[in-house]
């Protein structure tokens, strides 16, 4: 008994599809529809070029963070007072000498109290011993801060100077104001020695204060020595009473660490420090929240990509029909014909993987340029990238030439 040359006995060859004659098949059918072709890649560009744009995006700010991280933030410890654990009569929790014993631990540069002053609802802020209770002078804020706490702010001054120790020890009836209160009172000059009123009390204007690089909210305040606001209007009257500390670098964390116990040995309960969040972690957090808020944005431009490419490759089929059946009439087999609607489908994917590449790499260096950052493209992301295009092209069409290589050849030629 006889070997059989082809199907079924019938001494036909079989007929072979070499790779050569499908990547041809698969151009011409992407060239025969150049347009159509482009708009069904576009998906896949898209959701590859986010794909490579949030990996380089998030890779480039990760690397920024310790370089953008505020040096300002990494050496500022506040203590707040812990009103909840302190005794009821104990107004202030700081104590009279809390400045200078904070200032003793190594690595504190500046360190000092203020709160800010709750003034009965009578009492306003003037330029004159009489004004109108309904101006914007009323609603002026007054804080208490040592000369500590100022220095801790790092003041720029237009006029001026700020009051030093021995103001606060001697409860001098002095103010520094921030710009944008000056500018309300109409107090744009030393030379004459003007003075605000604070209810029925004067204060002596001894500098105006342009800019701090921290605690902003000094601009839009009166500042008063500490003692000089106790003196005035009671210890009653402090409202959140804190102390800000200035560190050297590398000191921060030590510092919160030790503030509680310097400033009351016998309860350090009674205060809560804060001090700067560590860069590394913040970088960690950062970077994951860039990649899951923005991978999931990739992933559905790639799920659009998929379906716009698998939606015109069946239409391709459909409006195929009688070249697939003529195909299959000449012999080609169904996985012919499904390997070549697949090939086209996996060129338009690899195509949409290799333009979204480059599209999300001039995104990276675009954005990056503009920033003053240095790039950053990890090279398994864009060696990858075009790989995820051609998958997400394979998937696709694999519906699509499942269908075409189901296509009856007798059927197709009588339509």
């Amino acid at each position: 008994m006889s070997r059989p040359e082809g199907p079924r006995g019938t001494g036909v060859p079989p007929s072979v599809l070499r790779l050569r004659d499908l990547c041809a098949e698969a151009a011409a059918g992407i060239l025969q529809r150049p347009a159509r072709s482009l708009l069904t890649a576009v998906g896949t560009v898209l959701g590859v070029g986010s794909f490579v744009a949030v990996l380089g995006l998030t890779a480039t700010a990760s690397s920024q963070i310790d370089n953008r991280f505020s040096e300002l933030s990494a050496t500022e410890v506040t203590v707040e007072d812990n009103a909840g654990q302190r005794d009821e009569f104990v107004d202030i929790a700081f104590p009279a000498d809390a400045d200078r014993r904070i200032e003793r631990l190594n690595g504190v540069e500046h360190a000092g109290v203020y709160f800010t002053v709750r003034l009965p609802a009578d009492v306003m802020v003037s330029a004159s011993p009489r004004s109108d209770a309904t101006g914007p002078t009323s609603r002026t804020t007054v804080v208490a801060a040592s000369p500590g706490a100022l220095a801790a702010a790092v003041p720029s001054l237009v006029e001026g100077r700020v009051y030093d120790d021995f103001a606060e020890r001697t409860a001098a009836p002095v103010a520094v104001l921030g710009a944008g209160v000056a500018g309300r009172l109409g107090i744009t000059t030393l030379e004459n020695a003007p003075a605000v009123f604070i209810g029925g009390e004067a204060f002596t204007v001894v500098g105006i204060v342009g800019d701090v690089r921290r605690k902003a909210d000094l601009l839009l305040s009166v500042v008063v020595p500490r003692w000089t606001a106790e003196r005035v209007w009671g210890t009653a009257t402090a409202s959140e009473p804190r102390m800000l500390i200035s560190t050297r670098l590398g000191a921060a964390h030590q510092i919160a660490d030790e503030a509680a116990l310097a400033l009351r040995p016998d309860h350090p309960e009674y205060f809560r420090t804060i001090a700067p969040p560590d860069p590394g972690q913040l970088r960690s957090t950062v970077g994951s929240d860039l990649d899951q808020l923005f991978l999931l944005l990739a992933a559905l431009c790639l799920v659009i990509g998929t379906v716009g490419i698998a939606n015109t490759t069946l239409v391709a089929v459909l409006e195929r029909r009688q070249e697939i059946g003529l195909r299959r009439a000449l012999g080609a087999r169904g996985r012919h014909v499904a390997a070549q609607f697949l090939a086209e489908s996996g060129v338009l994917g690899a195509l949409g993987g290799l333009l979204g590449t480059a599209l999300g790499t001039v995104t990276v260096v675009g954005v990056a340029v503009v920033r003053e950052w240095t790039p950053i493209v990890h090279p398994a992301t864009a060696a990858a990238a075009p790989a995820v295009g051609l998958v997400t092209g394979l998937l696709a069409g694999l519906y699509p030439a499942i269908r075409a290589s189901r296509v009856e050849p007798a059927e197709s030629l009588r339509q």
